[in-house]
């Protein structure tokens, strides 16, 4: 009897280990420093590889958030990496002029939906301005208006950015 009682409670203590490690594989400790593959993250930096051009972890996005708008800063990790510097400045070079034109599909493709703030920046096109300008190893895109709606739909698209790609900058002008 003794052992037959052992054995079950061998099995059950396997039965829990086996459990506890299946659930922790599935949901790792926060702060964990890689993404798990399959997550909402890795799927959002496969679809952004794809769509900005170049390899996210070469590159550090910022968006930084200003009274006047903000920016939109990438810049290759590395000083020596004039590929992945050349096509960020290809992407924001692109990114100013379809972000101008109301054209927010990109963003739209990466994050699989739309960020907050696109549809006022869309419907107040005409009111903000998208400078593109080149900086060291990479480009940045000046947001700009002088429209309070369209300041709040700007700062609401930023802060958007800054979460989704966990950059870490500041959610305040």
């Amino acid at each position: 009897m003794k052992t037959h009682f052992r054995r079950s409670m061998l099995a059950s203590l396997i039965l829990v280990i086996a459990t506890l490690v299946t659930v922790y594989a599935q949901h790792p400790k926060k702060g964990h420093n890689s993404t798990t593959p399959g997550t909402a993250e890795e799927e959002t930096n496969k679809r952004g590889d794809h769509v900005m051009g170049f390899d996210h972890t070469k590159t550090t996005h910022h968006f930084l958030l200003k009274e006047w708008g903000g920016s939109i800063e990438v810049t290759a990790n590395n000083s020596g990496d004039v590929e992945s510097s050349e096509q960020i400045r290809m992407h924001l070079k692109h990114i100013a002029k379809m972000f101008a034109e109301g054209n927010f599909n990109t963003p739209m493709l990466i994050h699989d939906q739309t960020p907050p703030g696109v549809p006022v920046m869309q419907e107040l096109k005409g009111e903000i301005e998208y400078n593109y300008e080149e900086i060291d190893r990479g480009a940045a895109v000046r947001i700009s208006t002088k429209n309070p709606t369209a300041l709040k739909a700007i700062h609401d698209f930023l802060r958007f950015q800054i979460k989704e790609h966990k950059t870490g900058d500041s959610p305040r002008p």
